[in-house]
């Protein structure tokens, strides 16, 4: 329990180092990971359940030769593709979003810096240090948290474009 208390110290004082703006990184940052984990967690369950769904409702079709019948086609590949996809286009601007929240900590400590020197002059070393610890933790945590989710945006990105495609070629249009 005591390793648990340390921690939570830990976080609390990086907190604070980096200001106001790195409690927005660090919600931006989870609301992206939980995006994450929930495309995660329906491509592993989820989704194979609803290709068969999908793929089911096709081969039942007596017929699937006609303008109807490709515009229903066309509908079940739609509706797999916007389920597939749902939720990334919300992560790549929650990446995006990482890098410029980094971008405005490091205004807002630099601010704090002019601040410092404008009132004591560039002899209060210790007040600088503070703003200057201000303005580059919350850009190293905007990197940080766009470089964690841009790798995965990737990869969620190209799995549910191959996923679709794979449906569309497995709803055949024979009979």
């Amino acid at each position: 329990m005591h390793w648990l208390t340390d921690n939570f110290e830990a976080i609390r004082d990086f907190m604070e180092l980096g200001g106001p703006v790195l409690r927005w990184i660090a919600i931006t940052i989870f609301l992206m990971w939980a995006l994450i984990i929930e495309r995660v967690l329906f491509f592993r369950s989820s989704m194979k359940q609803m290709a068969v769904d999908i793929l089911e409702t096709w081969e039942s079709r007596p017929e699937r030769k006609s303008w109807n019948a490709h515009r229903i086609r066309e509908g079940l590949i739609s509706k797999f593709a916007m389920a597939s996809n749902s939720s990334i286009p919300m992560i790549q601007t929650l990446v995006a979003l990482c890098p410029l929240l980094g971008l405005l900590g490091t205004v807002t400590g630099m601010i704090k810096v002019f601040e410092v020197m404008a009132v004591s002059g560039s002899g209060n070393v210790r007040a600088m240090a503070a703003g200057v610890s201000q303005a580059t933790v919350p850009t190293m945590a905007g990197m940080v948290g766009a470089l964690s989710g841009v790798l995965l945006v990737t990869i969620l990105s190209r799995r549910a474009a191959r996923e679709t495609e794979f449906l569309e070629d497995s709803l055949t249009m024979d009979h």
